[in-house]
């Protein structure tokens, strides 16, 4: 590897809106993020799926053998 062209690897705060706190490493010493896996809803368990103006009903109906 060349010498003095890698950008320096630190400790690193990540910082969610939802207040979660998580230390890690990085090249930035202090990352915001507007969502996490406390705060999203797919780990979370509250993820809604919608069919919106019935596409999987069209699509069922239209392949259906």
């Amino acid at each position: 590897m060349k010498e003095g062209i890698h950008p320096k690897y630190q400790d690193a705060t990540i910082i969610c809106a939802c207040g979660e706190v998580i230390h890690t490493r990085s090249t930035k010493p202090n990352i915001r993020v507007e969502i996490c896996s406390k705060c999203h809803p797919f780990y979370t368990g509250k993820q809604k799926l919608m069919d919106l103006a019935g596409r999987v009903d069209k699509y069922v109906k239209k392949y259906k053998k």
